[in-house]
């Protein structure tokens, strides 16, 4: 594995003629798409994104503002952003995190050639009034096994709640304190992402993402949660991929 500060390259392939960075959930770390590179083949590098103060950087301090986060992460991306095509994909929260950042590199003049949001909201239907990050401890599982049953492991496990809870409820300051501000159109097309029974995204929500796009905006439904993005797997990656092999032939 190659480790380059926030981004993990666990299968490098810097000849690969495409790059896809990924941003993962609110309490996720960059094993959530660990899989995603031999799903994907050769010819795709992906780089993941590692927050603060989970998995391999546990003892880092967390950042709780999306501004710090995205500062950081900008630092990182301008560097890959020029050397070949690249794309962005966030899930949940790591979807306003990719598109805030495709946002800041498109006005550096190094827009992604695509943003794929995965399981996030637009930001005309960001929840403004969402206080969870203030609730107790057994008020944030319950939320968490709100959005999927398999949290249920956290309820039956407390050592590895005590582990996880603390980094869940930072992100969830993060999101919840985010406040979105002016957003011009993307020139990319955007890719949506969306589950069937997923309680964050309702589909008029997910089809509201074609406003931030002068581009094309195509929106996929998969059986599943809030987190069909890891029981769908297979068939996400081969979405995702068909969409950025379609752009190249664009």
């Amino acid at each position: 594995m190659w480790t380059d500060g926030y981004l993990r390259f666990y299968q490098p392939r810097p000849q690969a003629s495409r790059l896809l960075i990924c941003f993962p959930h609110a309490g996720g770390g960059a094993s959530a798409f660990r899989a995603w590179p031999f799903l994907l083949g050769d010819d795709t590098e992906v780089a993941i994104a590692q927050y603060p103060g989970r998995e391999d950087r546990f003892g880092e301090p967390r950042v709780e503002d999306m501004d710090t986060l995205l500062a950081e992460l900008l630092a990182e991306a301008l560097p890959h952003a020029g050397r070949r095509p690249f794309c962005l994909l966030g899930h949940s929260m790591g979807g306003a995190v990719a598109h805030e950042l495709a946002m800041r590199l498109t006005s550096r003049g190094a827009g992604p050639c695509r943003l794929v949001i995965s399981g996030r909201q637009p930001p005309s239907h960001h929840p403004l009034n969402s206080t969870i990050h203030q609730s107790s401890d057994s008020e944030l599982l319950a939320e968490l096994l709100r959005l999927s049953p398999d949290n249920e492991a956290l309820a039956q496990e407390p050592e590895l709640a005590a582990l996880l809870l603390p980094v869940v409820r930072a992100d969830y300051r993060l999101i919840e304190r985010y406040r979105p501000g002016d957003c011009p159109r993307l020139d990319c097309p955007i890719t949506v992402l969306a589950g069937e029974q997923d309680p964050e995204l309702s589909p008029e929500a997910a089809h509201a993402w074609s406003a931030y796009t002068h581009s094309d905006c195509r929106v996929h439904f998969f059986p599943g949660d809030h987190f069909f993005i890891a029981s769908q797997r297979a068939r996400v990656v081969a979405t995702v991929r068909q969409a950025m092999l379609e752009e190249e032939r664009t």
